[in-house]
């Protein structure tokens, strides 16, 4: 049986915000963080872009083509002095979709952020 203290300390429920539906492709810390440094940084070579966000290369490599994939990132490859070269720079349609993901998050904070 409930103690009758216990009871009257129970808050009343509070609206739940609506949580809208995020890009499954942008929702994952290390393709945010990718097209983050992107957005911020511009063109960057996959070492600078490997050391920013302390990844693995076969960690970058697979998140950098899910982005590559859903169109949000370009890869270009040359050499320079003899040595390959990566670099990845954000799409148009990936500046988009971050920026729709930011709004989102920053609808949704401000709703669930008690006043």
């Amino acid at each position: 049986m409930p103690d009758s203290n216990q009871t009257s300390l129970r808050r009343a429920p509070r609206a739940v915000p609506s949580v809208p539906d995020l890009d499954p492709v942008i929702h994952q810390r290390v393709r945010l963080g990718i097209l983050s440094a992107l957005a911020a940084g511009g063109t960057t070579s996959f070492t600078d872009l490997k050391t920013v966000l302390d990844l693995t290369d076969g960690n970058l490599s697979v998140h950098a083509r899910k982005l590559e994939d859903a169109g949000y990132l370009e890869v270009r490859k040359s050499f320079a002095d003899r040595t390959p070269l990566t670099e990845y720079a954000l799409t148009e349609a990936g500046r988009v979709a971050l920026e729709a993901y930011l709004d989102q998050m920053e609808a949704l904070i401000q709703t669930a952020r008690p006043s």
